[in-house]
C-alpha cells in the first residue's frame, strides 16, 4: 500500500517546493496500473493549492486513473516555519470535497480536523450510502463490511485491502 502526497496540481508550485509535478502523477498512475493499492493525500493550504480550478484539475486527474482511489484532503495548521497562510477551515475542506464529488470520486476523506466535517472521516458505500467504516481522527470506531469487503446492505464490493474477519 502507498500513500502519495499530491501537494498541488501546479508544476510551478511543485518547483517552489523543490520537486516536479509530472513524476508524482506518473507514480500514482504507475502504482495503480501495477495493482498496488494507492491512496492520495493533499494538504489543503489556503492561497497555495486551494483554488477551485486547481482542486478540480487535481481530482479530475485522480478520477482519470480511477474514481475508486481514496483521496484524503487534510487541513493545514500554521506551524514552525510556515506561519503565513491562515489555517484551513472545515468549510475549506467541505468545498474541496464537493469538487471531488462533482468530479466523480467515490471515496473522499477529510483529515486534521477530527469531528468537524460531518461524517467525512467515514467510509460509506457509494452504491447505497450504508455506513461501512466509522472513524474519528485516526481511530476506527466500527466496521460494518462483510468478511470479503462487501457492503452488507447491497453486496457491492468495496475496493480496499480488507483483512477477512476471524
Amino acid at each position: 500500500m502507498f500513500n502519495v502526497d499530491l501537494k498541488s496540481f501546479s508544476d510551478r508550485r511543485y518547483r517552489q517546493l523543490g520537486g516536479r509535478l509530472q513524476p508524482v502523477l506518473d507514480t500514482i498512475r504507475g502504482l495503480y496500473e501495477r495493482g498496488i493499492w494507492v491512496e492520495v493525500v493533499t494538504l489543503l493550504v489556503p492561497g497555495f493549492n486551494d483554488s477551485t480550478e486547481e482542486i478540480r484539475d487535481l481530482t479530475g486527474f485522480i478520477k482519470s486513473v480511477s474514481p475508486e482511489i481514496p483521496w484524503h484532503v487534510t487541513a493545514f495548521h500554521k506551524n514552525y516555519k510556515m506561519t503565513d497562510p491562515r489555517n484551513t477551515t472545515p468549510d475549506d475542506l467541505l468545498h474541496a470535497v464537493e469538487i471531488g464529488k462533482n468530479q466523480g470520486l467515490h471515496y473522499i476523506y477529510t483529515g486534521n480536523l477530527p469531528g468537524n466535517t460531518g461524517d467525512l472521516e467515514n467510509t460509506r458505500c457509494p452504491n447505497c450510502n450504508e455506513l461501512l467504516v466509522e472513524r474519528i481522527g485516526y481511530r476506527i470506531l466500527g466496521s460494518n463490511l462483510t468478511a470479503h469487503g462487501q457492503c452488507p446492505s447491497c453486496k457491492a464490493e468495496i475496493p480496499g485491502r480488507w483483512a477477512p474477519k476471524q
